[in-house]
């Protein structure tokens, strides 16, 4: 019997030697007669060193959108207001713990250098692409963005083109902050019906498929509430026939004159030439007449819908602080439209903590739940069959002996069918 005690120690002995000189996992398998004689387990610690998870990177906002070029007017202030607005969220703790990121490249509105200057944001990790406020420009950066899956978004494009209606499925993941012209062109109809206008004439720029839908759905609507369409013409910006329009313009016998164009023919060749001829007719324009550099002096009766008032009488302080902002960070505000470039972001960030993610496919249907999105251009709603802003809060400014000033709050019952 000792001669078995000592021989069991042996073996304990020899296993504890074993375990000691040989392998350093955590854990130590014992077999045969030294399993029968030890029913503890030898381990070496593992010293583990707690890191600290990395800080998710940031979520990167690409703008392929003109700084330079024609559309500079419109894009450089909106994107100004873009970056104020991300600073601002990223001062408050940014975006699910991510800051935002804003990248941009001028495209001069050179298709080429639109399509390149997507192409490098996407590549480089844009999650969300921001494009010019023109559709039939901004068409190579949309095509990219959307066969990219990414949600892509322009400040203030105006048509319902900025969607399916353009390109199809994919257009699915296309949206613009700007005022779609079925509603803007219906804004216009009902607050010129509501100060007692019932005699129209419309004149129509051909130049762009924006200008031309906003006098449609002002036809539309007015005809709708009883207005009567007295005379149409129709022109396009820069084909030298302004003057015939004006002539038969001030032949018309109506109260109210609704027109939409945002270049030299009209609004102030237009509007100089028929107040010449000693004309008063009220005129009303879309956000294509935002702005004071056109405005000729001594202009009168003269409205326009918009944004935002750029002439520090915004009835939203909150406006007038924004644009402050954007003339100094930009050097100009354009028009009301600066505000856009703020809510794209407001919403981009809205449907990106509604999904948890920046997903284009689940952003995109968060934007088309927005009924009533309060941001700082008023409350946004889209649809699944419209991806340009309606409902949203209309700022009626006054022309009056050549100075724009903020008059009223508009909002229209609804967009205008046209299509």
């Amino acid at each position: 019997m000792r001669r078995k005690i000592w021989w069991l120690a042996v073996l304990v002995a020899f296993a504890l030697v074993a375990t000691a000189c040989g392998s350093t996992d955590d854990t130590t398998t014992t077999t045969g007669a030294a399993a029968a004689a030890t029913t503890t387990t030898t381990t070496v610690p593992e010293t583990t060193t707690t890191q600290a998870p990395e800080p998710a990177g940031p979520i990167i906002i690409g703008a392929a959108v003109d700084l330079t070029s024609d559309m500079s007017f419109f894009d450089g202030p909106a994107i100004a207001a873009a970056q104020i607005k991300i600073d601002e969220i990223n001062a408050a703790g940014g975006v699910g713990g991510r800051q935002l990121e804003l990248r941009t490249i001028d495209t001069e509105l050179d298709p080429d250098q639109t399509q390149a200057a997507a192409i490098e944001l996407i590549e480089g990790g844009a999650e969300v692409l921001l494009v010019t406020c023109d559709v039939d420009f901004a068409t190579p950066a949309i095509t990219e963005g959307i066969n990219a899956g990414i949600l892509t978004v322009a400040s203030c494009i105006g048509t319902d083109q900025m969607g399916p209606n353009r390109f199809g499925d994919a257009g699915r993941l296309a949206f613009s902050l700007g005022n779609v012209a079925q509603d803007e062109g219906a804004a216009m109809a009902e607050f010129a019906f509501d100060k007692g206008k019932t005699k129209a004439v419309l004149v129509t720029d051909n130049l762009l498929v924006y200008f031309q839908d906003v006098i449609e759905a002002f036809k539309v609507r007015w005809l709708e509430l009883g207005g009567e369409i007295v005379a149409e013409e129709s022109f396009t910006s820069f084909d030298g026939t302004i003057e015939s329009v004006v002539t038969a313009v001030d032949g018309a016998d109506a109260d109210i004159i609704a027109v939409s164009s945002a270049f030299a023919d009209l609004p102030s060749t237009f509007t100089t030439s028929l107040r010449a001829l000693g004309n008063d007719t009220t005129i009303i324009c879309s956000w294509a007449c935002d702005g004071a550099s056109w405005v000729p002096e001594g202009l009168n009766d003269f409205y326009y819908v918009t944004f935002a008032s750029l002439f520090g009488d915004d009835p939203d302080p909150l406006v007038n602080e924004l644009a402050e902002g954007v003339a100094s960070a930009a050097g100009f505000t354009g028009t009301g439209g600066f505000v856009t470039g703020a809510s794209a972001i407001e919403a981009i960030v809205a449907a990106i903590e509604e999904t948890g993610g920046t997903v284009g496919s689940e952003l995109a249907t968060a934007f088309e739940g927005f009924d009533g999105l309060p941001t700082i251009s008023g409350s946004i709603s889209f649809s699944a069959d419209q991806h340009t802003v309606f409902g949203r809060e209309y700022r009626v400014i006054t022309i009056t002996d050549g100075t724009n000033t903020f008059n009223s709050l508009w909002v229209a019952t609804s967009p205008a069918e046209i299509r």
